[in-house]
Parts: structure tokens; sequence; C-alpha cells
């Protein structure tokens, strides 16, 4: 290291000196002191690494200005104070977003957490009887009543369903399952890791393609304990191609004393068919058709708090509640309330379309996004002063989360193109704002599907894509 780089170092500003200045004096005011600690040193250990190593023009110039240095400190330290978590606009088209907290909740679960938040509640306690009580009584009759099933039970998350079946009913001997139901169902959580974690033997039939019933009946031994069926939620398999319906499995278990399981994955609990889109198995449907166990998700097509459900027989679901593992996946008291709103909409399905935030993206009609569209675009024209070119287009949105994979729902986006902002360097610009941002990007430009976005957020879209526009 030369003599000027070891003079430049020592001319660096201290912690504390850099404390006494008046404006970082007013930023501790209005933000906590460790953050503008943190934000401080790591201004100057930046700095220092830098002229050390040579790695800044300013090792061959000057250190850099006091006012440079505490807006650096300034942008740090408002990073740090923000939480990690935050809310954003999905802007996408993405209705189940996975990597964006999947549903949205209906305002009922939001309130009915705040409200279970703000003090005690009667979680594990029976107010009627005076005495303890269990937490699955605040959703298990609504789920029973939706779906037609004996007993239910609510668990963390639908992975966790299948985990608990599969080691209460099937630990140490099979489970057959047709090969072509042997799904990764996200984030390389695959059927047969979670069958080995939960102390099952898998036993395949069939083929990818075409598994047929005798497949099932010529795999039965004495070592099969339980007949598992998987929805293929996020893929199809089309042409030459067939699976057993749940309603031959049930006969097979019946008549072997194999208890079938279904894992029908998004938890639709109406019929998506009615507002133009293909139909999702229903829990209703399956234990309609005799499957003694159907599991599903809370924060998909449901749109609910993520949660597994599990429905079916009496019996079984009272030995899945007693198994120890039961209380390692628990559903928590924010969570199960959520879940018990969201649900007491589905007891009038036109409620449940009005207030679920998933089905009433996926029911919105093209009049109701073609308006949405032209008050977005007309915002963004105002607030850009000619930076932006903005014109609204045909598209598509997508159900997301894995649900109706091969289902495109026509849409109209706003197309934003800028004649001197590449579309990654705005869609870059986007995620960074406050509120971040999440959009698209299409022929070099961004768009913009207002199917996701909220009424309430257009204003706040509009006025981020702006201010990202100036070059």
């Amino acid at each position: 290291m030369d003599s000027r780089t070891r003079l430049l170092l020592r001319q660096l500003p201290s912690v504390d000196e850099l404390l006494q200045e008046p404006s970082i004096r007013e930023m501790v005011q209005a933000l906590p002191r460790w953050a503008v600690v943190e934000a401080i040193r790591e201004v100057l250990e930046r700095w220092r690494r830098m002229l050390a190593t040579g790695q800044s023009e300013s090792a061959s110039a000057d250190l850099p200005s006091r006012d440079a240095l505490i807006a650096e400190v300034k942008q740090i330290a408002l990073r740090l104070n923000r939480p990690a978590l935050r809310r954003l606009i999905n802007a996408t088209g993405v209705v189940i977003h996975t990597n964006l907290g999947r549903a949205p909740l209906a305002e009922v679960g939001i309130e009915r957490i705040v409200e279970v938040a703000r003090g005690y509640s009667n979680l594990e306690y029976d107010l009627e009887q005076g005495e303890r009580g269990s937490r699955q009584g605040h959703v298990e009759w609504l789920l029973c009543r939706l779906t037609g099933a004996e007993a239910a039970l609510a668990v963390n998350n639908n992975a966790a369903a299948v985990l608990l079946a599969i080691n209460t009913l099937a630990e140490g001997k099979e489970v057959v399952v047709s090969r072509g139901e042997l799904v990764e169902i996200g984030d390389s959580f695959r059927i047969p890791d979670i069958m080995r974690r939960a102390g099952g033997i898998l036993r395949e039939v069939g083929t990818t393609n075409r598994t047929y019933l005798r497949d099932y009946e010529e795999a039965i031994g004495a070592a099969s304990a339980m007949l598992l069926k998987v929805h293929t939620s996020n893929f199809r398999i089309q042409g030459f191609a067939s699976q057993v319906p749940v309603a031959e499995l049930a006969s097979l278990g019946e008549k072997t004393g194999l208890p079938v399981v279904e894992d029908v994955g998004s938890g639709a609990l109406v019929d998506l068919s009615q507002i133009g889109l293909s139909k999702e198995p229903m829990p209703s449907e399956s234990i309609r058709a005799g499957a003694d166990l159907v599991t599903f998700s809370g924060d998909k097509l449901l749109g609910g708090p993520q949660a597994g459900l599990i429905v079916g027989k009496r019996l079984l679901v009272e030995k899945l509640r007693r198994n120890p593992l039961a209380r390692a996946v628990r559903i928590d008291k924010f969570t199960l309330a959520a879940l018990e709103a969201t649900l007491r909409l589905y007891l009038d399905e036109g409620r449940a379309f009005a207030h679920v935030p998933v089905l009433r993206a996926l029911a919105m009609s093209l009049q109701e996004i073609e308006r949405r569209a032209g008050r977005l675009r007309d915002r963004i024209v105002a607030l850009a002063s000619g930076h932006l070119e903005v014109s609204v287009i045909d598209g598509t949105s997508e159900v997301g989360g894995g649900a109706l994979p091969l289902e495109s729902i026509s849409t109209r986006l706003v197309a934003v193109r800028s004649a001197h902002l590449s579309a990654p360097v705005l869609e870059g610009r986007l995620r960074r704002t406050d509120p971040p941002a999440m959009v698209r990007i299409k022929d070099d430009q961004i768009v913009l599907d207002p199917r996701t976005v909220l009424e309430d957020e257009l204003e706040t879209l509009a006025n981020l894509v702006a201010s990202v526009a100036v070059p």
C-alpha cells in the first residue's frame, strides 16, 4: 500500500464523526439508531476496501465528499430498516404466484387475523363446556360441511398432510401409486421423497402414460398398506394416456381392505367450469367417489392461507390426529383464523366468488379488465411526461400455483416501452421501488396485467412506472 493510499484511508471519517453530522443526527431521529450505525460502518468499510485495493477511481483522486457519504448512509439505512418480507404489486397476471405468496387473503380473513392477534383467544378452549378444547374444531365442521366428509384435520401445508397420512397408515409398508402420478410438487419436493421421509415404501405400478386397475390389483400383497392417488396438478399427459379413476380405486380398496388416499392438490371448493375454466378435481367429488382420505392445499384455488387440509373417514382422521407427528405439523392460530373466515365464505358460493381474491381474479370479465387497463394506461401517460410509449394490447393470464397448467385466460395488457431504457432496465427498477412492482417482459417492453392488480393499487402502480421512466 503506497503512502498516498494510507493518507486517504486516514482521512476517512470515523463512525463517531459521522454520527455528529447534523444530517446524520436528523436521520437517527427518523430511523432506528442501529440501522444508521450499521449503514455508516458498511459505507466506511466499502470505501476502505476500495481504496486499499485500488478498485475506486477515488483512490487516484480524492475521497468522496461528506455529502456523498451521507447520501450512501441514508440509502443503506433505509434499506436495513425495511422489512425483509414486504407487500408488493403483482402485475404479472399469474393469479396464484408461488414466488409472490400465492393467494392473497379475503378482507374478512385479514380482519380475523388482526382480531385474534390483538389479544387472547379460545384457540384450545371450549367456551360452552368450560374446559380444554381442540384447535381443529374451529374449522373441522366447515370442512366436513363443504366436502361431505365425516371428519377433517388441518395442518401447515399439503406436503405435511400427505406425509402425515403415509406415516400414520403405511410406515414400514408399501404405498401403491401410479408411476405417472409421482409428481414434483414444487421447490424439489417430490412424492417419492415425501414417502421415504414418511417411512412408506414406494410401489410403482403402470407406466408413465398408462395405468390400469389390474396394475394395482397385481401389485397388492401382504406388505401393501395404502393405495395413493395424486392429482398431476402442475402438468398433463395427453394423447395415449389413461389413469384409474378414484371410484375404481375405492372399490378395490374396499375389496382388499386398503385405505385409498387421494391428493387433489389445489383445493377447488367450487366448480371452475362455470366461469369458463377447465374443471379441477374437488375434494367433495373424491369423497362421494369413495376415497377414504383426501388432502389438498388451502392457499391455492381455495384462496385461503397456507394450510394442508385432510378430510375423510372419521376412524382414519382420528388415527392421523393421534400421531405425534401431527403436533409437529399443526396449524397455528393466525392461519386458523384466516382459514375459518375463508371457508365461511364458501357456505354461500356467490359470496366466495365476490370476496375470495383468487376466485374474483379468475372470474373477472374482459370488460372489467379493459376498464382497468384503460385507467392504468391513461394515468401512466399523464404522469410520464412523454418519456414512455403506452398502449393496451391482447394477452393471456395464468392460473399459477401448479393449477390448470394448460389454461390460458384472455386478458388485456398495458404495454410500456421507453425510447431510452430497455425493458430489463425498467423491470429491474420496478423491482426496487417501494412498494416493489412485479411485471413481465414481452417484445422489449414491460407489460402489466390488471387482472392481478388490486383496484386500489392501480394509481400506485401508475406512479411507480412513471417514476422509473426518467433516463
